[in-house]
């Protein structure tokens, strides 16, 4: 058993997580929403320190997706079970919304792991790593200590605090920016969208990201709502990569899959305000392009070789955004 680095005692040996927007309220024996935190006696204790429900040594970093993270190399990727967050559409509602098999897993075991595979980073995915805190930001510390990176895919709903003295262990974040309308977060997600965008505007200047838009049919592909998450990822960084994604039908929410030329408008939208724009769950020719003289730079997908030489432009010398090695 581990205590919790983020709550408050309240009356009545009831606590308070300070953790995430969520702020569970709770009573003793019970657990907060993600299941991984319970109160015994009146102290926070964390139950899922070292347990993975899923561990993959030869995921290719682009599934993340991460295209100028690593270009073209393979990730470690590890990931808890449950969630804060309770999407109707979740792709892998099986692990975060269901209880699954785990396995434990320590930081010692996970650079043997990045030793034996030959790997730099490892990914804290799948589920959501902020559930996680403390065994992510132990082990995200030990890795980077011992010349590692780290790679958090993340619905960014974690509070400020926990936030500030994580970030500076994790080299990258992939964050899922759901939709820009908080009734969406409300409806869909039982959260909220302000949290999202606080972490988003904090981690962009502290450590390399890139966002995900799942398009879903009717929810959030409005004209008005591609445009309006367009316009506030490039108020904070116009070089941002931001990768939207098709939709297809999956656990409670059964809405047609996403038209395809929904996904192209967004394209075309995005490109008029961000230099890196990507589309995922469609046949696309992914291509980066320099953010100082659009000259092409390569092709992204998980299997075609990189040539972008240490992120440089070879026609104009501009340094692009981005952890190329």
């Amino acid at each position: 058993m581990k205590e919790a680095e983020y709550y408050q005692t309240l009356n009545n040996d009831k606590v308070e997580c300070l953790l995430c927007p969520v702020h569970c309220h709770i009573m003793p024996g019970n657990f907060g929403r993600c299941r991984s935190r319970e109160n015994v006696d009146g102290k926070l204790i964390v139950r899922n320190f070292g347990q993975t429900v899923s561990l993959n040594p030869n995921d290719p970093v682009e599934k993340k997706p991460l295209y100028h993270f690593l270009p073209g190399q393979r990730i470690l990727s590890i990931g808890a079970n449950f969630c804060n967050l309770h999407c109707n559409y979740c792709q892998n509602y099986q692990i975060s919304q269901m209880k699954a098999t785990v396995r434990d897993l320590t930081r010692e075991e996970l650079l043997l792991l990045l030793q034996q595979y030959d790997l730099e980073a490892v990914a804290f995915t799948y589920t959501e790593p902020v559930i996680w805190y403390e065994f992510v930001k132990a082990a995200s510390r030990y890795l980077v200590e011992n010349g590692y990176k780290t790679v958090l895919v993340t619905n960014g709903y974690i509070n400020p605090e926990p936030l500030k003295t994580l970030l500076p262990y994790i080299t990258a974040m992939n964050i899922d920016l759901k939709s820009i309308r908080d009734d969406f977060y409300r409806r869909n997600c039982d959260g909220s969208l302000q949290p999202v965008l606080d972490t988003i505007k904090y981690a962009a200047g502290k450590c390399h990201i890139e966002i995900t838009n799942l398009l879903i049919t009717g929810e959030n592909d409005s004209d008005e709502d591609i445009n309006d998450l367009i316009s506030f990822v490039a108020s904070v960084d116009s070089r941002i990569p931001l990768h939207f994604s098709r939709y297809y039908p999956r656990y409670k929410l059964q809405k047609p899959e996403t038209k395809i030329q929904r996904l192209h408008y967004a394209y075309h939208q995005a490109k008029q305000k961000l230099a890196h724009v990507y589309l995922g769950n469609i046949p696309f020719e992914n291509i980066i392009y320099c953010e100082n003289c659009n000259h092409a730079l390569g092709k992204r997908d998980y299997n075609i070789p990189f040539s972008l030489l240490k992120g440089k432009c070879p026609h104009c010398g501009h340094q692009n955004y981005g952890i190329w090695e």
